[in-house]
């Protein structure tokens, strides 16, 4: 099997990629017009291949591409393991850029194999059977994880408000964090899309060898059905959103074993699965 190259050489220079651009220049609509400049987010398109065949084109924050790649990879189901990737080479500048992902032989097999599937399918993306059971795909049950201790989600909101530091100066970024077993913050990856910076997230998971199943993954964005399959794909055991998850993505949270938790503004942390247990009053 071929071995994977441990540390690549990019074509494109970390400090080549700015998540957030300065220096726009504004005018506040008012009597008076006052005049102002401040950052805005940075968005490009990234072009991904895999053993040469052009797969997606993603609109990213650039920055921490190669966790994106990464958890995007995996939470797409395009991999089974990240030791699947053995090597990204990212290069191109400004808004377009390009990631040339070598994958296994395996894996490509597999690609290839859905990639067929969907040929001839209409262009909305979802039509036709192949194109729904990617849209509702079989997914592994996760083993039974704890919920976290109420002290791990205390004031959580202004304790990721401190950690974004991009989306302070931009104002236009979701984030996605781990919280560890001992309630401390220990990644956080922003990104204009809320898909990719889950991605981001758990990308660097998997890099960095932390175990999802030992913490909590916390989105900034509402929870959708997207969200719960590549948490479950990267087998996260506790899921937490500041904004309420939909009906379908409750049921499917319970269904595998996914502890899904929604953080209020201002009341205390709902848990929506595992569905809660309520006892029947005698008459």
């Amino acid at each position: 099997m071929p071995r994977r190259a441990a540390c690549p050489t990019p074509a494109i220079a970390p400090s080549d990629l700015h998540a957030s651009v300065s220096g726009y220049a504004y005018a506040e609509l008012q009597g008076t017009p006052t005049l102002g400049q401040t950052s805005l987010a940075g968005e490009a398109a990234l072009a991904i291949s895999y053993n040469g065949i052009s797969q997606a084109v993603m609109m990213v924050s650039p920055g921490e591409l190669e966790d994106f790649v990464h958890g995007f990879s995996l939470g797409a189901g395009l991999i089974d393991s990240i030791d699947d990737i053995y090597d990204i080479q990212l290069s191109g500048t400004g808004a377009a850029l390009r990631a040339e992902v070598q994958i296994s032989s395996r894996a490509f097999w597999a690609l290839k194999q859905q990639r067929r599937q969907l040929a001839g399918t209409s262009g909305c993306g979802l039509c036709g059977v192949e194109a729904l059971e990617q849209a509702l795909p079989p997914l592994p049950v996760l083993p039974a994880s704890p919920l976290p201790p109420a002290a791990h989600l205390y004031e959580l909101r202004q304790r990721i408000a401190a950690v974004q530091h991009q989306a302070r100066s931009s104002g236009a970024l979701h984030a996605a964090l781990f919280v560890d077993s001992d309630g401390a913050i220990r990644l956080c990856r922003e990104d204009i899309g809320r898909h990719n910076a889950l991605d981001k997230l758990i990308g660097a998971l998997k890099r960095e060898g932390l175990d999802g199943s030992r913490g909590i993954a916390v989105v900034t964005s509402r929870c959708s059905l997207e969200l719960l399959h590549k948490a479950v794909r990267a087998g996260i055991g506790s899921l937490v959103s500041l904004s309420a998850p939909t009906a379908l993505t409750v049921d499917w949270a319970r269904r595998q074993q996914l502890n899904l938790i929604h953080l209020p503004h201002h009341s205390a942390p709902r848990v929506y699965s595992p569905a809660p247990v309520i006892e029947e009053v005698p008459a």
